[in-house]
């Protein structure tokens, strides 16, 4: 198994030291930017965050009336979400002098509606769903891991969420491949075995701020541990994508080389946890 995971961490740092290779997001679904559906403008500010934050599939909002407008509604037991919005307006009564104001009005996801009629859905219905048919090996490595999380498939997005133990995926048609939906899942796995009644990696248990050194070197042991996992799965174009992902974490961590030797050996113990090789202390 060793003899594995050298291999692997042979090829990335090679691909690492080629040069930067661009990460993809491994699943299709909303864009990084919220957009209005009738205008096709950009969110911006607060407002992006608030929205982006949605994890709904699809990045289009609209307002109830402009749903309507377009003869479409707002399906029965839906939440829309708070935006802000920030406009000038004229004073009559003080020969029409600008001043700003702020309001807040409710917007909705276009798959929290129905029967809206617009070119811009009609494009996203056009993205084929994938068709999944599960990697037998991969299956086997996910069946295997004894105390697993819980897995679920509510948010468009992937995460490993260690306060209720639960890994969350986007939906498998969702992917670009159904390898990259393992590659996906193995990252998060890999995330759940450093948990506290795991093998209670401080990076992870205590829960430190996106982007710092702490939150970078956990990211660098899942990607790792993905890897692994997925070449004893015989799953073997991932690599490159993996290999990016770990030079954008990297770069956060200076390009300190020395943290890859610690997280390529900390994803080696995950890997074997996962497979039942390796006791929890």
């Amino acid at each position: 198994m060793n003899k594995i995971y050298q291999q692997i961490t042979d090829k990335i740092i090679a691909q690492l030291e080629a040069g930067t290779i661009p990460w993809r997001k491994p699943w299709k679904g909303a864009t990084s930017t919220p957009k209005n559906l009738i205008s096709g403008k950009d969110y911006s500010g607060i407002n992006f965050f608030i929205l982006a934050m949605s994890a709904y599939e699809s990045p289009y909002f609209l307002t109830y009336k402009q749903a309507k407008a377009i003869g479409g509604n707002v399906c029965k037991g839906e939440k829309g979400t708070h935006v802000i919005y920030y406009g000038v307006g004229k004073d009559k009564k003080e020969d029409n002098k600008s001043f700003r104001f702020l309001k807040q009005y409710v917007v909705f996801n276009v798959n929290q509606c129905e029967n809206l009629n617009h070119d811009r859905i009609e494009e996203a219905k056009d993205i084929e769903p994938l068709e999944f048919n599960p990697i037998e090996k991969a299956e086997a490595i996910y069946n295997g891991y004894i105390g697993k999380p819980t897995l679920q498939f509510v948010e468009n997005q992937a995460y490993y969420r260690p306060l209720t133990d639960v890994i969350n995926m986007p939906k498998k048609e969702s992917f670009h491949s159904v390898q990259e939906f393992y590659s996906t899942l193995f990252h998060e796995m890999t995330h759940s075995t450093g948990s506290e009644k795991r093998l209670n990696r401080p990076e992870l248990t205590d829960l430190n701020a996106f982007g710092s050194h702490d939150y970078s070197k956990e990211e660098l042991t899942a990607e790792f541990g993905a890897a692994y996992l997925c070449a004893i799965a015989g799953i073997d174009n991932t690599l490159e994508n993996s290999s990016a992902y770990i030079k954008g974490w990297l770069s956060k961590l200076k390009n300190n080389n020395d943290w890859l030797v610690g997280a390529a050996s900390k994803a080696q113990k995950a890997a074997d946890y996962i497979q039942g090789n390796l006791d929890k202390n």
